[in-house]
């Protein structure tokens, strides 16, 4: 199968409308992507439409162009997740015992579909859209389209995966604790969450019905922000549904946490790529203090929040527990204990919260954080599915709570393909005034890297300063690996290296220090098992550990012990081995 290119929302409306394309055409096209992609992962989906259905709704759009009205979304296919309803198909929440078959598409759906797009079917979803992971469904597990041994992140699992793999041109999510922006971010995407009540959430199951926001996924912010302009309105038959007129905001300062608060449970990769980010920001950076929006977050999961989940599956619990994936069953259990003397004091905690973060607005215009710390293996997950899933919700839990909108912007791409982005977020009301600030800061991210559609090779990099350099004695040990050569540059001006004693051949040691220097070196890049293999013939007092390079980035390296000091001659003024050695 050769590689999906992503359809545009913008570009499908266009030549729909204009008579270029016919809506048919496009689902012809849509349904022969959807026949490739199902070979490779059938579980992006709970249900689909039938294709006779959907060419007859596809016809339906042609003939209400012919007939002169102006479809803002003329033919554009989309996917809804699985716990928004869509008149025809049976709202599951991936949980098959809880199915029922609603009467009418939820406002949401509704809206766009007047607005002449179609619908495909429903996205598969961590059950019950709790998880920011993904892989809590009965229905199986959506990977990450772009390297499919990591998680594609959740809830809104396969709507994300629907759109990166090219098979509709935006999909409806939702959003409690960061459902609509993890999932963006893991496959390079557009992630919007509007603002509490801009959106309608008839026709939405709940999680936390006070919290819960529709989102949408897309390739790009102009993509997303024609689906806004159209899905956004007052709902009064939604009791939580606000007239929230548009707030004008600038971008001029930009909130980021203190250095000493970010948290990346470990992953260099992470901070360097959300470093990389900011260094792009033409604006004002602004420390701010994350302490009271941790605090505020914490309320989800480790305070009376839960009761809201606990709230909303009740029946279930009661009658049929079983039925409940043992994660979520889990973690909405706990929800049982908590009194209503909790919740009060919750809400009069979350008041005071939301006061400091008001200040907050006085300080800085919006606030550019990670939209995650971290990403991970399915496998990873699997083993350690709450402590891990958390992680993923340390920039995004507080959001909801604290009433504000939020975009997530593709930035960056880990070595292992899946994607990293920053999230912009201003007080409610400003999602438009985000939208206009996601453009303006990242006018024209990076294309994401190629679908994984073989199952991609899992890879390291690994930095060489010796004896393992091309031409050198030991450069046979890369190459019978074969290691492929990404490029040559020099650590970080953090380094001092030295010619070890008595080494057999002669062997570098590299070692951090603050008053070093750069030092030529070269990446390499092998799979998991040639690493493993690798590192297990380093002798000591060699070993592998971090290096720092040049740009900033990190990747494993040989370093050494403190041993190898012993009667070593520092050469760090010759910048490298290779000059070492040509001195003779």
């Amino acid at each position: 199968m050769t590689a999906l290119d992503r359809l545009s929302v913008t570009a499908i409306a266009a030549e729909v409308r204009a008579g270029r394309r016919s809506a048919v055409a496009v689902i012809e096209d849509v349904l022969a992507r959807l026949d490739a992609y199902d070979a490779i992962q059938p579980a992006v989906w709970i249900s689909r439409f039938e294709p006779d259905a959907l060419l007859a709704a596809a016809a339906t759009v042609d003939a209400r162009v012919a007939a002169g009205e102006t479809l803002p979304l003329a033919g554009v296919p989309f996917a809804v997740k699985d716990n928004i309803d869509l008149a025809g198909l049976a709202t599951t929440a991936a949980c098959p015992a809880f199915a029922y078959q609603p009467e009418q598409s939820a406002t949401v759906v509704a809206k766009l579909v007047a607005a002449g797009a179609i619908p495909i079917g429903k996205a598969n979803l961590d059950q019950f859209a709790t998880g920011l992971n993904g892989t809590r469904s009965p229905y199986g597990i959506p990977r990450n389209a772009y390297n499919r041994a990591w998680v594609s992140g959740g809830s809104s699992s396969g709507s994300a995966v629907a759109v990166a793999a090219g098979l509709v041109a935006f999909a409806l999510g939702t959003d409690t604790a960061g459902s609509g922006r993890v999932p963006a971010a893991f496959n390079h995407l557009v992630g919007l969450k509007p603002s509490k009540g801009r959106w309608s959430s008839t026709g939405l199951v709940p999680a936390c019905r006070t919290l819960d926001c529709i989102t949408v996924f897309a390739g790009t912010t102009e993509d997303a922000a024609l689906v806004d302009g159209i899905a956004a309105g007052f709902d009064a038959a939604d009791s939580l549904s606000r007239d929230l007129p548009d707030v004008p905001r600038a971008h001029r300062r930009i909130g980021v946490p203190r250095a000493e608060q970010c948290r990346w449970f470990g992953d260099i990769e992470s901070e360097f790529l959300y470093r990389q980010a900011l260094d792009g920001l033409d604006a004002e950076l602004v420390e701010i203090d994350l302490a009271p929006l941790d605090e505020a977050a914490r309320l989800l999961y480790d305070g009376p929040w839960v009761a809201e989940r606990t709230a909303a599956l009740q029946g279930l619990l009661r009658d049929d527990p079983d039925a409940i994936h043992p994660v979520v069953r889990e973690i909405v259990e706990g929800g049982f204990g908590y009194s209503a003397i909790d919740a009060f004091n919750g809400a009069y905690r979350l008041a005071e919260l939301a006061r400091v973060a008001e200040a907050m607005w006085q300080q800085v215009d919006l606030l550019a954080l990670p939209t995650a710390p971290t990403s991970y293996r399915v496998a990873e997950m699997l083993a350690e599915p709450i402590r891990l899933n958390a992680s993923l919700g340390a920039y995004t839990n507080f959001v909801n709570l604290l009433d504000m909108a939020a975009i997530a912007v593709p930035t960056g791409s880990y070595a292992s393909g899946v994607g990293f982005g920053v999230t912009l977020m201003g007080p409610a009301g400003t999602d438009r005034a985000l939208l206009d600030a996601a453009n303006a800061f990242f006018p024209a991210p990076a294309s994401p890297p190629p679908l994984d559609l073989e199952g991609r090779m899992e890879t390291v990099k690994l930095a060489v300063v010796g004896a393992h350099l091309e031409g050198m004695p030991l450069h046979w040990q890369l190459t019978s690996r074969a290691a492929n050569f990404v490029e040559a540059t020099t650590t970080a001006p953090t380094y001092k290296l030295y010619a070890m004693a008595e080494s057999v051949p002669p062997k570098p040691a590299l070692v951090h220090s603050e008053d070093g220097a750069a030092i030529a070196l070269e990446v390499y890049e092998l799979d998991m098992a040639a690493f493993g293999s690798f590192v297990a013939e380093v002798p000591p007092p060699l070993a592998i550990g971090t290096v720092t390079l040049a740009d900033g980035s990190m990747v494993k390296g040989f370093v050494a012990e403190p041993r190898a000091m012993t009667g070593a001659e520092d050469i760090t003024a010759l910048g490298g081995w290779r000059a070492y050695i040509a001195r003779g």
